[in-house]
């Protein structure tokens, strides 16, 4: 018998909760499993997912498919109404050890297991300490999300927003800096919405700045995905005090016309995160910005279109995610009238082809500066602004190097 294989889509909370979820799976015994861990967040996603399930059961006609994650949470008729799947499995039964016993003990468990995502109020913070290479580690500290953006499916895979105490990130984190690890990168759904379930109200700021404090011995802390209107102002005392919170943030913009904002009920305009930008840029003047942009929101006029384009160019974005819009069924967004496809494509590749020229022209500036590099692999790392690099000999895994850089190659720096 041989242990489950687990293939994840999506974010990485899908890759910090498949790590869970190859301890309990093994723990259980459970064997001869294929796990899929799927996204929902576009219909690509899920096309993709259902095209890995039809491969792994051509290349494993013995082996059980066990599908989870977000699009399993959303459309469990979907992946149930596959001959090739086996159990359909929910969010939150995903993270329950007793799930993965049942798998184990009883050909006969329940095939469906998808309970009301809305209903869960805990996370699953206990199960693991962080996961990573040697050199960065992520430890989640919020899941799910209470905002309804009309074009977002996520609410409904992930439910509500819950908070993971302060006191057990803390102690999370120590013990993962007590282990050697140099850099932490904070992650959730929602990320800045963390605290407000919790007694006192406190806010991510707060958070951070107790990381730091309590754990001196942490070089780097990083946040993934911000929404900017909710940053508060600790957040911003701490970016702009504190060199140890990574000179990074990964912005969730998706537009920069303002009715299309107010379409897809985001709680910001356009000035709003032009001021953020600006603002965090002074407090912080070696800031590097990325952001999420969807391209081809039903309705979107060319003009409007042309104001998410230039908003590239106004914020000063580095790292672009662009994601052309695909329609997700039971969401706002999906009954409103839909730009073409070839529009929706066209856009995005312009958007693209805009990022790339930003970071480009960012990668070349970077020419003879001098950066703290933390090393993925021997030859191989992250800046504090999160840009590639790749040097010409080795370095341990893991340690922090102080390396000038040579040059540019594609979208990375050489040292």
């Amino acid at each position: 018998m041989s242990a489950p294989r687990f293939t994840t889509f999506g974010c990485r909370l899908n890759a910090y909760e498949t790590e869970a979820m190859t301890r309990m799976a093994a723990e259980a015994g459970l064997a001869d499993a294929l796990v899929v861990n799927t996204c929902a967040v576009t219909a690509e996603a899920v096309r993709k997912a259902r095209q890995e399930i039809r491969r792994l059961r051509r290349e494993n006609p013995q082996a059980r498919i066990v599908v989870t994650g977000c699009a399993a949470q959303t459309e469990p008729q979907t992946f149930a109404g596959m001959e090739e799947v086996d159990h359909v499995i929910g969010n939150a039964e995903k993270m329950r050890p007793a799930t993965w016993s049942a798998l184990a003990g009883d050909f006969g468990t329940e095939r469906v297991q998808v309970e009301d995502i809305m209903s869960v109020r805990e996370t699953a913070h206990h199960l693991i300490d962080g996961f990573g290479t040697r050199a960065r580690a992520h430890v989640q500290i919020q899941n799910g999300c209470d905002h309804r953006c009309t074009f977002c499916i996520i609410p409904f895979g992930r439910g509500n927003s819950r908070s993971v105490p302060a006191g057990v990130v803390v102690e999370q984190i120590a013990r993962l800096a007590g282990e050697g690890y140099n850099e932490v990168v904070l992650t959730g759904v929602d990320l800045t919405s963390w605290g407000a379930d919790l007694p006192g109200t406190p806010r991510l700021g707060d958070l951070v700045r107790r990381i730091l404090r309590l754990v001196p011995d942490l070089p780097r802390l990083r946040l993934s995905s911000i929404d900017s209107i909710e940053a508060d102002p600790a957040l911003m005392e701490a970016l702009a005090t504190e060199p140890r919170l990574m000179p990074h943030l990964h912005l969730s913009l998706q537009h920069g016309d303002d009715l299309i904002l107010k379409r897809m009920k985001r709680r910001h305009l356009r000035d709003d995160a032009i001021r953020f930008c600006e603002e965090a840029r002074r407090l912080r003047p070696d800031i590097v910005f990325g952001a999420d942009i969807i391209a081809g929101f039903p309705t979107e006029t060319e003009a409007q279109f042309e104001n998410a384009l230039r908003l590239v160019e106004d914020c000063g974005l580095t790292w672009l995610h662009v994601f052309p819009y695909s329609p997700r069924a039971g969401t706002p967004a999906a009954r409103m009238p839909q730009v073409e496809g070839a529009a929706i494509r066209d856009r995005a590749r312009r958007l693209r082809a805009a990022g790339d020229r930003r970071r480009d022209a960012w990668l070349a500036a970077q020419r003879g500066t001098v950066h703290r590099v933390l090393m993925e692999s021997p030859r191989r790392g992250r800046t504090e602004g999160f840009a590639e690099v790749t040097t010409q000999r080795d370095h341990e895994t893991g340690g922090i190097e102080t390396l000038r850089i040579a040059g540019q190659e594609g979208s990375s720096l050489t040292a």
